[in-house]
């Protein structure tokens, strides 16, 4: 008879492996438990706190033996903050273990046994590379916290620093969390739904070094802001724009849909690579410009453009992946669903002085087979959906059309490998899929596939 795990059980488990989101799995008689801050390799000591019919959950209660890559996590907050899964494990082995996750799922979910999937191109320096930070604040016990949300809840786990993100944004919260409360105002309480600041979000512009500073707020009426934006020009003297989000329902949704201007310019402008974008508050915009570069690099080389191809670009956003192609295309139809992003890749089009991009607002499933219609032939599609992957109708637009090359840029492996089982089947050949790690020390991956008809 196999071994049953029950609830408060203490037990010592060899892990094997790491979930999607950077808990150790490990397993007893085939039973898996799932045991958040180990490490694949260690032996550790846990308590079940939890069992399911297929699987539990336990706590690291001691590591007996300890993984070659464990290393001190840098953070103070790491243990208690849900922004990164994997501080605990050395850079070189986050991205041995993302270039796993990645094989598996295309073993597993692909039946893709034979594409090739490259090592992870990470960053020479993995810290501080967020270019937009969204830090909530609240008040506890009459005093003001700010922070990042523990995992899996809205508790606000109060820290002045985080390492992942910009010096300005550390500074900015520092000076809010003390300065407020002397300016008559509060911050937000979700319970309640009373107070004044929800969140802070400062956005730096990487190669310009312009940044945006966003105050969501939950009331329109801002009788103290003056003050405030002379505390933001006296933390960040060279600061580009401050803006007001206003947002006064009861959701954990960031931003509200009125945005004012309260200083200087209402976008900032950032470059990746030869290609400007201007950036305002509520603009999609990759949260690592140093990495997305990379990204859009291996993008464009799987697209192979010698000059004379029509590109699609399906998930277009404000045109950062069109604007890119664009540079080595014939001509570039990008299709987005949001008509704001749409209005955005059309001004940043014009802002490069690009007549070869052109922009279509609304579900690529529809728009694709119009421009057929209308006698357009594309030879590469592109496409970087959501974390859910393509739509089921995009997929067949897809293989209704044929286009000879596809480039699949991912946020989500699962997803991907999945897709490309479908496109597969429908007559494509993968070739080899390169990932590239866009966050450090968390457990995402992103990756660049490409397939040929």
């Amino acid at each position: 008879m196999s071994y049953i795990v029950n609830r408060n059980d203490r037990l010592n488990v060899l892990v094997e492996d790491l979930t999607h989101d950077g808990a150790g799995v490990g397993k007893v008689d085939g039973y898996p438990l799932f045991i958040p801050g180990a490490l694949p390799g260690e032996e550790v000591d846990v308590h079940v706190t939890k069992t399911m019919k297929k699987y539990g959950f336990a706590r690291l209660l001691n590591v007996t033996k300890e993984s070659p890559d464990r290393v001190e996590p840098p953070c103070h907050v790491f243990s208690e903050c849900g922004g990164c899964q994997l501080q605990h494990l050395s850079y070189e082995g986050q991205l041995v273990q993302k270039r796993k996750t990645v094989r598996d799922v295309m073993d597993r979910i692909g039946k893709l046994p034979h594409v090739p999937v490259h090592a992870v191109k990470g960053m020479d320096d993995p810290w501080r590379y967020r270019n937009k930070s969204q830090i909530p604040f609240s008040e506890r016990n009459g005093d003001i916290v700010s922070g990042f949300y523990r995992t899996r809840t809205h508790h606000i786990v109060d820290t002045d620093v985080c390492i992942i993100q910009s010096e300005v944004a550390d500074d900015l919260m520092t000076a809010l969390k003390q300065e407020l409360h002397g300016l008559g105002i509060e911050a937000y309480d979700e319970l309640t739904h009373r107070g004044m600041l929800r969140h802070l979000v400062v956005r730096k512009g990487r190669a310009t070094g312009e940044i945006m500073v966003v105050l969501v707020t939950n009331k329109k009426k801002f009788p103290q802001k003056d003050a405030v934006v002379e505390l933001i020009k006296k933390v960040v003297p060279n600061v580009t724009s401050i803006m007001q989000n206003v947002n006064n329902q009861k959701t954990n949704v960031i931003f509200g849909e009125e945005t004012i201007c309260l200083h200087g310019k209402s976008f900032i402008v950032d470059s990746i690579g030869d290609i400007d974008f201007e950036i305002s508050a509520r603009s999609f915009y990759q949260v690592n410009p140093e990495q997305t570069e990379v990204l859009y690099g291996q993008a464009l080389e799987y697209a192979q453009l010698t000059g004379d191809e029509s590109v699609i670009d399906a998930y277009c956003g404000i045109g950062t992946i069109s604007l890119f192609i664009a540079q080595k295309a014939k001509e570039v139809y990008g299709v987005e669903i949001v008509p704001q992003a749409i209005e955005d890749a059309k001004r940043n089009a014009e802002l490069n002085g690009m007549d070869n991009a052109y922009f279509e607002a609304g579900p690529a499933e529809v728009v694709i087979p119009k421009w057929y219609a209308d006698g357009k032939r594309f030879d590469v599609l592109v496409v970087d959906p959501p974390r859910k992957g393509c739509d089921e109708e995009l997929l067949n637009t897809i293989l209704e059309y044929k286009p000879k090359r596809v480039v699949y840029v991912s946020c989500n492996p699962g997803t991907l490998a999945r897709d490309l089982r479908i496109l597969e089947d429908g007559g494509y050949r993968t070739q080899e899929v390169q990932p590239v790690d866009m966050f450090p020390h968390s457990s995402h991956v992103e990756c660049v596939a490409w397939l040929e008809l």
